[in-house]
């Protein structure tokens, strides 16, 4: 079967690319509202791009009325942010921070999460997530038709791993364990997939 995008309106379009770019690494970002409080909320068009700088791009659609999304003005006007890993078990809270919420109610809040200072960097983390990217914004970027995309390049500063999820290895190498994190990750419509089976294969010479 072959889909032509071309033929397809852009709901459409989204539809069949969610269903079919898969597994997707969800960033689940927390940033700060005008007023002070937390904005949190999870997006799956999301992966790291650069590491010279550590960069990670977001993109960011509008809202159905043409707005921009609270973590995008956020952002804009507040340029630090923290890029959380959830793991599988944490789904129901990410679902949750989904969610429409009315204006001036935190996420956090209403989610009831607990969170954790970080030495150093203005925003919290939440407590319970096994990885987390403190993190500022590098550049912004518009793209797609009348510029409603919006790609978020954002540098990482540091890395909190919790120390459940990290080894050394025989040549005290610093390695983290994938099955440890278990992270969450997309797939197409309400579709979610838990970490499975991790496998080897080492790159040809």
């Amino acid at each position: 079967m072959i889909i032509n995008l071309s033929e397809l309106n852009t709901p459409n379009v989204y539809f069949t690319m969610t269903q079919t770019v898969l597994p997707r690494p969800i960033a689940w970002i927390l940033s700060e509202n005008q007023d002070g409080s937390l904005n949190l909320a999870p997006f799956s068009y999301f992966n790291a791009v650069c590491s010279d700088p550590p960069l990670v791009m977001i993109s960011i659609g509008l809202q159905d009325d043409g707005s921009h999304k609270d973590t995008l003005r956020n952002v804009l006007e507040r340029p630090q942010l923290v890029i959380h890993i959830a793991s599988s078990d944490q789904l129901a809270d990410l679902n949750f921070s989904s969610a429409t919420l009315p204006p001036g109610v935190s996420e956090v809040d209403a989610g009831n999460l607990e969170l954790s200072d970080v030495d150093s960097f203005l925003l919290p983390r939440l407590t319970h997530c096994k990885v987390a990217f403190m993190s500022h914004v590098h550049k912004i970027e518009q793209i797609g038709t009348h510029d409603q995309q919006h790609l978020v390049f954002a540098q990482i500063d540091s890395v909190y791993v919790s120390d459940d999820c990290v080894r050394h290895d025989g040549k005290n190498r610093l390695t983290i364990q994938a099955d440890q994190i278990r992270p969450l990750s997309r797939l197409g419509a309400s579709a979610y997939a838990s970490f499975g089976e991790v496998l080897f294969a080492k790159r040809p010479a």
